[in-house]
C-alpha cells in the first residue's frame, strides 16, 4: 500500500507536509470498491475471476457491445479457465470418457482441446453474441442484503432472469439459447459416440447448474470472505 510508505530518499516523512503525489501515482485510477467498501480483490476463493460480477451498491451501467465481447475474452484467456479444463479432461481421462480419443499424452490433450473448446464457446454465446444480439447484460449483480434464504433463491433464480440494457428485468435468453448453441456447436468436435441428443442435454443440463453454483458463489463470497478470512470493512 502506498500509503503506508514512511521513508522517502532515506528520510522521514512523519509530521511533514507530503506535497502533491507523483504526476505517475496520481494518474492511477482508484481500486474499484466492492458493496462492503473494501476494494476488490479480483479474484473469488482466490482463484475464481469476479469479472461478471457487479456490486449490489453500484449504480447500473450497461455494458457496450465491446464490453461484452471483452468480458468473455477476459473469462477465455483467464489462468483459471485453463486449469478448470486441465482438470476436466482429466476426469474424462480417468473415466475413460470419450474412448474414441484414446489414452496418453495424446488423448488427454484431445480431452483438454475440447473441454477448453467448450468453455470458450460457451463464454462467447452467453457473455457477448446472445447478449449482444438480444440486449441483455451477462454480469452478475448481486443483491447482498436480506436473508439468506432470500438471497440464495435470487442468486439460483439470475440463471432465468436478467437484466436488459436499459436495466429492466427480463428472461435470460442469453444463458439458456446461449449454453443450448454451445451444447449443439460441441457435436462438431466431439467423437461420434458423444453426438447423441442426450449427450448434447447433458451438456446443456451441467453447464446451466454450473451457473446457477457459481451464481450462488459470487452473491455469497463477500460473506466467506469476512467470516473465514476476517476481512472487515
Amino acid at each position: 500500500m502506498l500509503a503506508g510508505i514512511a521513508f522517502v530518499s532515506g528520510q522521514s516523512t512523519e509530521g511533514s507536509d507530503p506535497g502533491p503525489a507523483p504526476p505517475e501515482l496520481a494518474a492511477l485510477p482508484p481500486l474499484p470498491a466492492t458493496d462492503s467498501g473494501e476494494p476488490a480483490d479480483g479474484r473469488v476463493l482466490g482463484v475464481i475471476p469476479d469479472n461478471k460480477i457487479v456490486p449490489a451498491a453500484a449504480a447500473h451501467q450497461p455494458l457496450t457491445t465491446r464490453g461484452k465481447f471483452n468480458l468473455a475474452f477476459k473469462d477465455s484467456i483467464d489462468p483459471f479457465t485453463f486449469a478448470s479444463a486441465g482438470f476436466y479432461a482429466g476426469i474424462s481421462q480417468w473415466h475413460h470418457d470419450d474412448a474414441a480419443y484414446g489414452l496418453g499424452a495424446g488423448g488427454y490433450s484431445k480431452r483438454f482441446a475440447a473441454a477448453y473448446g467448450d468453455q470458450i464457446i460457451g463464454n462467447y454465446f452467453t457473455e457477448a453474441m446472445f447478449p449482444a444480439l438480444l440486449h441483455q447484460d451477462p454480469r452478475y449483480f448481486r443483491k447482498g442484503t436480506g436473508g439468506k434464504w432470500a438471497r440464495l433463491e435470487y442468486a439460483l433464480s439470475r440463471t432465468l432472469i436478467t437484466r436488459t440494457d436499459s436495466g429492466r428485468s427480463s428472461f435470460n435468453y442469453s444463458e439458456v439459447f446461449g449454453n443450448a448453441a454451445a451444447a449443439g456447436v460441441s457435436t462438431l468436435y466431439y467423437p461420434a459416440s458423444e453426438r447423441g441428443i442426450g449427450e448434447v442435454g447433458e451438456k446443456f443440463g451441467v453447464q446451466m447448474a454450473g451457473d446457477a453454483f457459481f451464481n450462488v458463489l459470487m452473491e455469497f463470497w463477500p460473506d466467506m470472505r469476512r467470516k473465514f478470512l476476517h476481512r472487515e470493512h
